[in-house]
C-alpha cells in the first residue's frame, strides 16, 4: 500500500524538479528556428526541449502576412538530471551534431562539505573500468575533531549507489558560524561576467553552498548566463582567495549567411576516374561529363539565418547580425522549382558551374574524342571537330555529328541523327548505332544499325549496313563492294559489287533487319538446342537399357539419369518458346507491305547476291542501269528508277 510519505517524497521530487526547469520564451519565423534558438539559449539538444504553443505562426501567402511563432519552451526534468550527473565527464560535439559522451574510464569520486550544521557527502560514480570510492577512506575524512556523528551505514550505502551528483547529509559537526566562509560576487561593467571571491572558513566555519552562490547572483541582479556547471565545481573544489566565474552573458550569435547546396560536382579537378567492381580503373572512363535529365534538382538555396539574440547578465538583449541573401545563380538552360529555392534543368545535357553560375549544356563541343576527353557519354548533342580515335566511345540520346573520321571506335545515337564527315574506317570492329539517320562519305569494315535512312556519298566497303527504311549512295563514285547490307525500302547506288566477283556482296530488301537479325539469332538457338535434345536422348536410352539390363543403376548414374530427364523437360519448354517467337517474327514479315527494290545507275557485277524478301537472285552477268524489284514471286529487272530524295537532306544546323 502506498502510504502519504511515499506521496511526499514523490511530490517533494516533482517539484524540485520543477523549480529546476527554465522556461523561455521565443518567437521565430518557424517552429524549427524557434526550438534552435532555444537550444542555444538552454544549452540543451533540441530533442530534450518541451514547448508550449503560445501563438501559431503562419507562413502567409508569398511571403505577405506571414506571421511569427511565439513558444514558451524549457528542458524537460530528466534531461536536465542527467545533464547535472554527466556534467563533469561528458564531452559534446557541436550543435550542428548529434552529442556524443567519451568514455573513459574514471574512478570514483567523493567530496565531503560542511554545510550549515551538517557534514554533507557527494559521491561520483566510476565511469568504464573505473574503481569505486572506498567507504572507509570516507570515513576517515569524514571524522574532524569536532565530528559530533556520523552515518556509517549511510556512507556504505552512498559509496556504492552514489549520491546522483548531490550533497547529501551523513553526519553533524559542531558549528561556528563566526568561523563560516565569506563570498563576494562582483558584475563586470559591461554586464558580461560575473564571478565570485571567497574567503576560505576557518575550523568548524561552514562552507560556501551552490544555493549561496545563486542567491547572492539574484541579490547582484544578475537573471540570464547564471553557469550552473561552473558553480557546482566551485563548491566541489573551492578557490580561495581568486575570482571564480559563475556567470556569463549569453553571447549572440549572427546567422549564417545563405549558401547554394549543389547537387553536382562544381569543381571539374575533383571529377575522379570510374572504378570498376573489382577495383580496376579504365582510363578511357575519365568521368569528365555529368549528365543531367529535363527536371532534374541541380542545388537547392538554403536561406539564410536569422541572427540569435543575446542577454547580458541583467537581461539587457545583445543583438545579432542576420544571415546575408545571395542571388540564386542561374545560367542557360536552368529554372526555379515550384518552391522558388530548387535549381532543376530545363534540358537534359552537361552540368557545370561557369561564371558563377549553374548552366546546362544540351550540346557538347569537343576538339576531338581520343585519350584527352576518354569515352563520351552524353544525355543531348555532341559535335566533335576533329576524329574520334581507336577504342574510343561516343553515346548520346540526340545527334552526333563528326567533322572527322570515326576509327576502331563505337558510337551511339539513341534518338538523335549521325553525321560523319569524313567517313567511316572501322578496321572490322566499329560499330555505329543511331536512332535516327545517318550521314557519312563512306563506310568501310564496320557494322552500321540505322532506324531510318543511310545516306553515303562515296562508298561501302565490306560492312554490314542495316537500315530501317532506305540506303542511298547517292555521290559520284557510290559504290557498293563487300559486305552484307539489309534495307526495309531499298538500296540504291551507282555501281554495286566488284568487276571479277572477286568480293563477295550481299543486299536485302523487303523485310524488318531487326526482325530479320533476332530470327537468324533464334534459329540458331534452335538448331543449338535440337543437337543437344539429341545427345540427351541417346544417353537417356543408353542409361534406361542398362538399368533394364542390371534391375538397378548405380546411385551416380541414377542421378545423371534424373539430371537428363530433367535438362530434356527444360529444353521442351525452351523450344516451345523459341518456336512460338519464329512464327510470330515470320508471320511479321510475310505481312510486311514494302517488297524492296535495288538500284543501279551504273553496273551491277556478276556475283552479286540480292534478296527481295526470301527470294534470291544471284547476278550471272555484269547489268548496267538497273532497278530488281519482286512481280508474281518472282525478282524482275527493269530501268534504272532515280531514288526520290525528298526528306533525306541533311538537316539544318549542322556545321558540316
Amino acid at each position: 500500500m502506498v502510504g502519504l510519505d511515499v506521496i511526499r517524497k514523490d511530490m517533494e521530487a516533482l517539484l524540485e524538479a520543477d523549480k529546476s526547469l527554465n522556461a523561455i520564451e521565443v518567437n521565430a519565423d518557424s517552429l524549427d528556428e524557434a526550438l534552435a534558438d532555444a537550444a542555444t539559449q538552454l544549452d540543451a539538444r533540441v530533442a530534450n526541449l518541451e514547448y508550449e504553443i503560445l501563438e501559431r505562426g503562419s507562413d502567409g501567402f508569398l511571403g505577405l502576412a506571414k506571421k511569427p511563432w511565439k513558444l514558451r519552451i524549457y528542458q524537460n526534468a530528466a534531461s536536465l538530471a542527467k545533464k547535472k550527473k554527466t556534467a563533469a565527464t561528458a564531452d559534446f560535439a557541436s550543435d550542428e551534431l548529434d552529442e556524443e559522451v567519451k568514455v573513459v574510464d574514471r574512478d570514483g569520486l567523493y567530496y565531503i562539505r560542511h554545510f550549515g550544521d551538517d557534514i554533507m557527502l557527494k559521491v561520483l560514480l566510476p565511469i568504464g573500468n573505473g574503481r569505486h570510492v572506498e567507504a572507509k577512506d570516507i570515513i576517515n575524512d569524514a571524522r574532524r575533531s569536532d565530528t559530533i556523528s556520523i552515518e556509517e551505514g549511510k556512507i556504505k550505502e552512498y559509496a556504492k549507489k552514489g549520491t546522483d551528483g548531490k550533497y547529501e547529509p551523513i553526519g553533524l559537526y559542531k558549528h561556528i558560524k563566526a568561523g563560516d566562509a565569506m563570498l563576494i560576487i562582483d558584475v563586470s561593467k559591461d554586464e558580461m561576467e560575473a564571478t565570485v571571491t571567497a574567503t576560505a572558513p576557518a575550523m568548524s566555519g561552514g562552507e560556501i553552498t551552490a544555493e549561496q552562490i545563486r542567491r547572492a547572483l539574484e541579490t547582484q541582479g544578475v537573471v540570464a548566463g547564471v553557469e550552473d556547471d561552473k558553480i557546482e565545481e566551485f563548491v566541489d573544489n573551492p578557490v580561495y582567495g581568486s575570482p571564480c566565474e559563475v556567470a556569463h552573458a549569453i553571447m549572440p550569435q549572427d546567422g549564417r549567411d545563405a549558401y547554394m547546396a549543389f547537387n553536382f560536382e562544381t569543381d571539374p579537378t575533383k571529377l575522379k576516374i570510374k572504378e570498376a567492381g573489382d577495383g580496376k580503373v579504365n582510363f578511357k572512363e575519365l568521368n569528365k561529363i555529368q549528365n543531367v535529365i529535363k527536371g532534374q534538382p541541380l542545388a537547392t538555396k538554403i536561406q539564410p539565418e536569422r541572427g540569435k539574440a543575446g542577454k547580458t547578465l541583467y537581461g539587457r538583449y545583445l543583438e545579432a547580425k542576420n544571415g546575408k541573401d545571395i542571388k540564386i545563380p542561374l545560367g542557360k538552360n536552368v529554372e526555379l522549382d515550384k518552391d522558388g529555392v530548387t535549381v532543376i534543368a530545363s534540358e537534359a545535357g552537361r552540368v557545370h558551374f561557369d561564371d558563377q553560375k549553374i548552366n546546362v549544356e544540351p550540346v557538347l563541343e569537343l576538339e576531338s574524342v581520343g585519350i584527352k576527353t576518354g569515352n563520351i557519354d552524353f544525355l543531348g548533342s555532341v559535335i566533335v571537330k576533329g576524329n574520334v580515335d581507336d577504342g574510343y566511345e561516343i553515346k548520346a540520346t540526340g545527334d552526333i555529328e563528326i567533322s572527322g573520321t570515326v576509327g576502331k571506335s563505337f558510337i551511339k545515337s539513341e534518338k538523335g541523327n549521325i553525321i560523319v564527315s569524313a567517313g567511316i574506317f572501322g578496321h572490322d570492329e566499329g560499330e555505329v548505332h543511331c536512332g535516327k539517320s545517318l550521314w557519312a562519305k563512306f563506310i568501310q569494315s564496320a557494322k552500321v544499325e540505322v532506324e531510318e535512312f543511310c545516306i553515303v556519298s562515296d562508298s561501302i566497303m565490306n560492312s554490314e549496313v542495316s537500315a530501317m527504311k532506305r540506303i542511298v549512295l547517292n555521290g559520284k563514285k557510290a559504290q557498293i563492294t563487300g559486305g552484307h547490307l539489309f534495307a526495309t525500302e531499298e538500296i540504291c547506288a551507282r555501281n554495286i559489287g566488284s568487276p571479277g566477283g572477286g568480293t563477295e556482296t550481299i543486299l536485302e530488301v523487303g523485310f524488318d533487319p531487326r526482325a530479320k537479325h533476332r530470327l537468324e539469332f533464334i534459329q540458331g538457338q534452335q538448331n543449338d538446342l535440337v543437337r543437344e535434345l539429341e545427345d540427351i536422348e541417346n544417353n537417356i536410352l543408353t542409361l534406361e537399357n542398362y538399368k533394364k539390363a542390371r534391375r538397378t543403376l548405380p546411385k551416380e548414374k541414377e542421378e545423371t539419369l534424373a539430371q537428363l530427364k530433367s535438362r530434356k523437360q527444360e529444353i521442351t519448354i525452351e523450344s516451345e518458346k523459341i518456336s512460338e517467337e519464329i512464327d510470330q517474327i515470320q508471320e511479321h514479315l510475310h505481312e510486311l507491305k514494302v517488297f524492296g527494290k535495288v538500284k543501279a545507275e551504273g553496273n551491277v557485277f556478276s556475283g552479286v547476291k540480292i534478296y527481295i524478301r526470301d527470294t534470291l537472285q544471284e547476278v550471272r552477268a555484269d547489268t548496267k542501269n538497273v532497278t530488281y524489284f519482286m512481280e508474281g514471286g518472282f525478282i524482275r529487272t527493269g530501268k534504272y528508277e532515280p531514288p526520290d530524295l525528298t526528306g533525306l537532306e541533311m538537316p539544318e544546323g549542322y556545321s558540316s
